[in-house]
């Protein structure tokens, strides 16, 4: 069976007029994806002592990702508070990943160990991980990497992209041209297979040989929350599943490896969209308790501090 990790960012997205929380995160969001899709995953991650915390834990015990290397301290939690509009999500502000700000996550020897029995790790522009990329490339696991729209930073860029296998970026509001334009330069930056995300407009696929297109799915979207983080997961799962299948065989001709991507980038835009069917990133809301309230009524403060 396919066994793949997010490491890094966990957070509820808090939504300000329902007053419910759901679980989120770009790291956890891929692992419980990745699950749903059949994958066996697991999240390594880092907790808080909250109400968030523990509606977050709940979650991945009930859907059954294996938790067993995640840190927990006395804090709060990541959160980001979250408004809807015509389904599509708007981010209000956060308070930047909470306690795994002040304590991310620095690879021990057990968790190498750990590490090196998975296909695939997924980690993110969100999940204060960049340092340690470098490192756990050395334990000879593919590496996918969400920008999000970080990409821009080139500085981390450029640092991280030598040890990439996959990178996803998100470009929405820009043209055919310019997306491709980027995926070069993040390929020619040493990163192996670049996807570019466009929202409703479709994604961009480029691997320094084949450029392809692939057009969004259609649906009466509820919330547009974890589109993003669906792709991403519903793309690698299928892609490797699809090299595993053909591991014994001898190495696919490009026209193999066009199909292989065809089929991948077809279903992750049908997960894609089923994902935007649901509540939050993939449901599991829940009524915010009245200690949480001050959390929505500091917006203000909250959309200050985060620029």
């Amino acid at each position: 069976m396919l066994r793949v990790v997010g490491i890094g960012d966990n957070v509820c997205d808090i939504y300000v007029d329902s007053r419910e929380m759901f679980p989120g995160g770009q790291a956890l969001n891929f692992s419980v994806y990745a699950k749903k899709l059949g994958a066996s995953t697991a999240y390594m991650g880092v907790f808080g002592n909250d109400d968030v915390a523990r509606h977050i834990i709940q979650t991945l015990d009930e859907i059954g990702v294996d938790r067993s290397h995640c840190r927990h301290h006395e804090g709060e939690n990541g959160y980001a508070l979250v408004q809807l509009v015509n389904g599509d999500r708007t981010f209000l502000g956060s308070n930047r990943g909470g306690i795994l700000k002040d304590h991310p996550i620095r690879l021990g020897e057990l968790d190498q160990s750990y590490i090196r029995g998975f296909d695939l790790i997924h980690t993110s522009n969100n999940s204060y991980f960049h340092d340690q990329i470098p490192s756990a490339y050395e334990l000879g696991v593919p590496i996918s990497y969400d920008f999000s729209k970080s990409w821009t930073d080139w500085r981390i860029t450029e640092q991280i992209c030598p040890y990439l296998t996959y990178g996803f970026l998100s470009c929405s509001d820009m043209s055919e041209k310019e997306v491709i334009n980027v995926c070069e330069r993040i390929h020619a930056l040493g990163c192996n297979l670049v996807v570019a995300t466009m929202g409703s407009e479709g994604a961009w696929l480029y691997d320094g040989e084949v450029t392809m297109f692939q057009k969004a799915q259609y649906v009466d979207t509820v919330d547009t929350l974890g589109a993003g983080d669906s792709f991403a997961a519903a793309f690698l799962v299928n892609y490797l599943l699809q090299t595993r299948e053909n591991a014994g065989e001898a190495k696919a001709i490009p026209t193999d490896r066009e199909e292989a991507y065809r089929q991948a980038l077809l279903r992750a835009s049908a997960f894609a969209a089923q994902s935007c069917l649901d509540r939050g990133a993939f449901g599991y809301g829940k009524t915010i308790p009245a200690a949480m309230e001050n959390y929505i009524t500091n917006v203000s403060t909250i959309k200050q501090e985060n620029g």
